[in-house]
């Protein structure tokens, strides 16, 4: 079949007209939020096809260079043996799991949080894997790789790296249960939450002094040491100034601020939680002046005279 034109092959998979093994180059149906199927065949250089109502793809679908899924949160499963450049699976909520035979040279699959199963038989060339916020991921397989880079922030149930995994330039774990990396990874840079930052820094933070900290030039890093150390310890040592005290149900309130050099000032309200005794550390505006404008800030509100609860949990 000959190509035909993305604009006039759009208009025709929008009308159910398609025929099967249709042919064009890029290929955009993100206009389509209520497209439900593809055409059977269907052969394209690039699809864009997100924010559609898209549940499957077709078996024989073939994209050569860029397939975009971007937010299809009806999206359920792909077809076995899917071969592409750069697959974005990004924001498909309901996609429980990678296909057998999957071979990209990218993947992106951030906030995937129903992506429970990535087989062995998943190949990533080179590129990058970008997959922070899969909350029910819970391994990677012992085979990916060589990759440039490895982004799993926030993927919370992962708790180690196999051996296997094979990554060449960076990788960001902040936020997974990930303590130490594999032996044939120790001289890998590392990110967290996106900030370049030393091995001290990300896996050794008790060594981690307030004067480094303090004497940290980097603002963003200097965020990260602090919370890699931790706000309780960090205003503990640094003696953070007290701006103003009260109490509530829960006990003693107290709101500190510790400035910082070239960086807004940090300020932190301490608070008590009356149902369950915990204690809780958060970092607030610079611009809260008390403890419950502060809380009530937490809360969403923007006037502290709106929020009155009659008990804070």
């Amino acid at each position: 079949m000959n190509e035909i034109p993305s604009a006039e092959l759009a208009a025709l998979i929008a009308s159910g007209k398609a025929p099967a093994g249709a042919r064009t180059g890029v290929l955009d149906l993100t206009k389509q939020p209520t497209l439900t199927g593809l055409p059977a065949g269907l052969q394209c250089h690039t699809l864009r096809a997100g924010g559609t109502a898209l549940r499957s793809l077709p078996a024989d679908l073939s994209v050569s260079h860029k397939l975009d899924l971007t937010g299809c949160e009806s999206l359920e499963f792909l077809p076995a043996n899917l071969k592409t450049g750069v697959l974005v699976l990004r924001g498909c909520v309901k996609l429980q799991a990678l296909p057998e035979g999957l071979d990209v040279d990218y993947l992106d699959i951030s906030d995937c949080r129903a992506l429970s199963t990535w087989p062995a038989s998943v190949k990533v060339h080179i590129g990058n894997v970008t997959a922070p916020n899969c909350t029910a991921l819970t391994s990677l397989p012992t085979n990916l790789g060589p990759i440039n880079s490895l982004d799993i922030r926030n993927c919370t149930q992962i708790k180690t790296l196999p051996d296997g995994v094979n990554i060449l330039s960076w990788i960001d774990f902040a936020g997974t249960g990930i303590t130490q990396l594999p032996d044939h990874l120790q001289n890998i840079g590392l990110r967290w939450r996106g900030v370049a930052a030393n091995r001290r820094i990300v896996l050794e933070p008790e060594t981690l002094t307030t004067e480094e900290i303090l004497a940290e030039r980097n603002a963003e890093v200097r965020r990260v040491m602090i919370e890699r150390v931790g706000l309780e310890r960090f205003l503990a040592e640094s003696k953070a100034e007290t701006l103003h005290e009260d109490t509530d149900p829960g006990g003693a309130r107290k709101l500190y601020r510790l400035p910082l050099p070239d960086d807004e000032d940090l300020v932190c309200v301490s608070v008590n939680c009356p149902s369950t005794g915990r204690h809780y550390l958060i970092r607030v505006p610079p611009a809260m002046k008390t403890c419950h404008q502060a809380v009530a800030w937490t809360a969403g509100f923007d006037n502290p005279a709106d929020y009155a609860p009659l008990v804070e949990t």
